[in-house]
């Protein structure tokens, strides 16, 4: 019983702490594959772009709608693609900032979690999405 435990609890950490995967929002590999570029900072330029058109989509609504729901998806597509940077790419400045701005759109992506429901925090919250996703694609086209 003790090492079905621990095989469980061992699996899970493996899951757990696997960044690039897609187990929890299979979506989010659809919209890496759409977005899929020559490498892998134009790969998040492109979710980058593909994010902020469906933010300007999700305006407006409530709840988790369609538009929503692939921003979400968006959102983690453009987590994971972080894995996709090369090494020397991963050790510029630029790149340091764009880790930064990964962490601000966590931040925020979970204040308009919070707010789907109510207007017109969702809005303001998906303008300031929208913005911080500007400045890391401006971060992003230093590195290239």
């Amino acid at each position: 019983m003790q090492r079905m435990i621990g095989l469980f609890a061992l699996s899970m950490l493996l899951v757990g702490l696997s960044g690039c995967s897609y187990l929890f929002y299979p979506r989010a590999g659809d919209y890496a594959t759409q977005a899929k570029g020559a490498s892998g900072v134009e790969t998040m330029i492109n979710l980058a772009n593909m994010m902020e058109a469906t933010a300007a989509k999700a305006k407006g609504g409530k709840g988790v709608d369609t538009a929503f729901d692939d921003l979400h998806n968006q959102f983690h597509a453009l987590r994971d693609s972080y894995c996709g940077v090369t090494e020397a790419q991963a050790k510029t400045p630029a790149y340091d900032l764009a880790v930064t701005h990964k962490k601000e759109l966590t931040a925020i992506f979970w204040r308009l979690w919070k707010f789907k429901d109510s207007q017109p925090q969702r809005d303001l919250h998906l303008d300031l999405l929208s913005v911080e996703l500007k400045e890391l694609r401006e971060t992003l086209q230093t590195i290239q």
